[in-house]
């Protein structure tokens, strides 16, 4: 679990490291990542809808469905069939949200899209990078593009979005990506109300640069307001767009084999997730220092 939480595991970082020539989830590691997996009821009205790693979530509204993440480009179909087996249809989703445009959470979106009608709303941090289907990402360029996607709006840090009667607040947590959005609401379940988080990414990817030639201007800056920030959310019930981040298998493991109290109810884990994985950023910014200072003048 603390490989995890600190956001090294080796399955979310395969995946964005593929060789250019691989194309959507080809590659073993992404493969792994992508298997299917039976949809499930995580709280109340709150679904898991993705794959064995790469996360999206259903939310059911009185106004009608929020689905959070596409996953890849061949994890879309999974996702309809997922929704399909919960008793859901794609025409029912109104809104897409993306937890950050990567291919690996994005590479779906806009198959979903076109099969729903929904209206994509995403960070301006991410929005332009999403329209180019991740062509001049700051760290690989070109070599990890998917189907470009249309944003419908453009969200600000703490803009609540609501449908029916559900409200989720958009928290620019950048560094993972500039636009990086983690995910907050409330749910109802076992006679309380939780809230709940989806947390985008904390990871400070292999050749990811912090100080000298950023991997792009303020990165470093950036995660240190997003640790404030997440450290600062409140959480019951700890999601991601990885399940390795929250230990997502086995929890669901436990939740269909009716363990009780609900196992994704999980304060101490993401305080301990937050915890690691600012303190792996310190340990790649210390190390940064280290070489600036030893480097030849």
């Amino acid at each position: 679990m603390a490989l995890a939480a600190a956001g090294l595991a080796a399955s979310a970082f395969a995946v964005l490291l593929a060789p250019p020539r691989l194309a959507g989830q080809a590659d073993p590691a992404s493969r792994a990542s992508n298997q299917p997996v039976e949809p499930f009821p995580i709280l109340g009205r709150l679904y898991y809808v993705g794959a064995s790693d790469v996360t999206s979530f259903l939310i059911a509204t009185g106004g009608g469905l929020i689905l959070i993440d596409g996953g890849f480009v061949e994890t879309a179909p999974q996702i309809r069939d997922n929704l399909a087996r919960l008793g859901f249809s794609l025409r029912d989703v109104k809104i897409l949200l993306n937890s950050h445009a990567h291919y690996d959470h994005a590479g779906g979106l806009a198959q979903l899209k076109a099969w729903s009608g929904a209206r994509l709303l995403a960070s301006a941090g991410d929005a332009p990078l999403l329209e180019a289907g991740g062509r001049g990402d700051p760290l690989f360029g070109d070599e990890l593009p998917f189907p470009p996607v249309k944003v419908d709006h453009l969200l600000r840090d703490g803009e609540p979005v609501t449908l029916g009667d559900t409200t989720l607040v958009a928290h620019l947590t950048p560094g993972h990506t500039r636009g990086c959005t983690t995910w907050s609401m409330q749910a109802a379940g076992d006679g309380r109300r939780y809230d709940v988080v989806f947390v985008c990414s904390t990871s400070v990817l292999p050749g990811y640069r912090l100080l000298d030639h950023p991997t792009y201007p303020g990165i470093a800056e950036d995660y240190a307001r997003t640790f404030a920030k997440l450290a600062a959310l409140p959480c019951d019930v700890f999601l991601g767009s990885h399940a390795s981040f929250y230990g997502g298998a086995d929890k669901a493991r436990r939740r269909r084999e009716g363990a009780k109290p609900n196992p994704f109810v999980d304060p101490q884990g993401y305080r301990g997730y937050v915890a690691a994985a600012e303190a792996a950023y310190r340990k790649r910014l210390a190390a940064e220092r280290a070489s600036l200072a030893a480097a030849p003048r």
